[in-house]
């Protein structure tokens, strides 16, 4: 019997899994953590991507007007960390902190409250600087530009008219839009709800996948609103899967994005053999596992790892319920996958989206839930099977299975991205249908 530990909120749960079973522990191939995550930021900011490309210090000009977008309460990034570098150098050029002001990206999301804000800057810089959250339906949004995709690029006011743009986040695997970090910071998360319902309607597209960007429409979207935007400056980091700054990229939009791709691809892209007939996964612990909306993201990571017709044990605790109305009424009213693609066709509405992957995957899989979700919401509503622990729900799975059944365990499955070794030999990035 081995056993393999998994988180679950903020603590961890263990799976007992027979050796003769288990394939192995899908896991990040981890790297060294910077010793110092302030010094890490502060060379990185020194040192921006491309070489010779402006320091944000040399940007910025004593009277400039200041927006530093970061990422909400449903990320881990440690903006803590990475934003009194930041502050420093914009004091370096000479820039007051009453022309500064720190917009949170929520895209859709609700608002930050005060309590996440402290947290999330921390008391300090809250204290320094002014803070808001971005509203996607606020009257006040300001038009940019027409996509080629079509779309009509409206942001955040304030963001708009800053003489100088800076925007910091984390990248890892994003499920459609390829990764997440960099042009993300624009779009969604300080974009119109329109212009957001139409970058993410683009998902339908077979290239809209984690790990991919070219091809993506919903990458490529992205990219044009924020070079519309004019972004002077970003800030990245990569984490490991505790959240750890294992390294920062700071300069160019595209190019320092794209150097912290690299290192996302190095770390959290595993190659695999094999699909298994089982896989245990878990987000990764809070807050990735703050809500089904969220926790989501595993799934689709273990798909990738899963045979067809094959089962899913979802570990994720969900103490904030399934996060989205929007999602939640979609699996109430329409119920099942065609409906549900026509409806995005004709009328995308964010949190559709959700229901439209929960019910692809459940065509082609049995998912059993393992969380605090109550039973009534996890089965009625979003068609899952549940079990209050993960052990039950493995048994469960190897009855549905076979007692034969090879298991894949992954811990980390929000930022972990299994590649069959077939298809990672195959440039084109085609996939084996699941």
């Amino acid at each position: 019997m081995v056993d393999v530990w998994l988180p679950y909120g903020k603590t961890d749960l263990c799976v007992r899994v027979q050796a003769r079973n288990l394939l192995g522990s899908i896991e990040p191939k981890e790297q060294a953590v910077c010793p110092d995550a302030k010094a890490e930021i502060e060379r990185a900011l020194k040192e921006p991507i491309p070489i010779g490309n402006k320091r944000l210090s040399e940007i910025a000009l004593p009277e400039s007007k200041v927006a530093i977008v970061v990422n909400d309460a449903t990320r881990r990034t440690p903006t803590d960390v990475m934003l009194p570098p930041v502050l420093d150098e914009l004091t370096l050029a000479g820039v007051k902190d009453e022309n500064i002001v720190l917009i949170f990206g929520t895209g859709t999301h609700r608002p930050v409250t005060r309590e996440e804000a402290v947290r999330l800057v921390g008391e300090a810089v809250f204290k320094r600087v002014k803070t808001v959250s971005h509203d996607c339906k606020a009257p006040d949004l300001v038009h940019v530009g027409n996509t080629r995709h079509g779309n009509k690029v409206y942001l955040n006011k304030v963001f708009a008219e800053a003489n100088v743009k800076v925007l910091l986040g984390d990248v890892d695997f994003h499920y459609y839009a390829g990764y997440s970090g960099g042009r993300k910071s624009v779009l969604p998360a300080v974009a119109g709800e329109e212009t957001i319902k139409h970058n993410h309607a683009l998902m339908l597209h077979p290239h809209a996948r984690p790990g991919v960007l070219a091809g993506n429409p919903v990458n490529e979207d992205m990219v044009e609103a924020a070079k519309f935007a004019k972004v002077d400056f970003i800030l990245n980091v990569v984490t490991n899967s505790k959240g750890q700054i294992v390294k920062a990229f700071a300069g160019d939009l595209e190019q320092a994005f794209n150097e912290a791709v690299k290192l996302v691809d190095d770390m959290y892209r595993v190659v695999i053999d094999r699909r298994a007939e089982i896989v245990v996964v878990s987000c990764g612990g809070s807050p990735a596992d703050i809500n089904l909306y969220q926790a989501y993201k595993a799934i689709d990571s273990a798909l990738e790892a899963v045979k067809r017709g094959g089962v899913i044990v979802l570990v994720a605790e969900c103490p904030e319920g399934h996060g989205n109305q929007v999602f939640y009424d979609w699996m109430t009213r329409f119920g099942d996958l065609k409906t549900v693609e026509r409806e995005i066709k004709k009328n995308f509405v964010l949190g559709g989206h959700k229901a439209y992957y929960l019910l692809k995957a459940l065509s082609n899989h049995q998912i059993i839930l393992v969380s605090a979700l109550p039973d009534y919401y996890a089965a009625n509503i979003f068609k899952l099977k549940t079990a209050r622990a993960v052990n039950d729900a493995l048994d469960e799975a190897f009855a549905i299975a076979g007692k034969a059944a090879r298991v894949w365990v992954i811990p980390y499955g929000n930022f972990t991205l299994p590649q069959v070794k077939a298809v990672a030999e195959d440039s084109s990035q085609a996939v084996e249908p699941i």
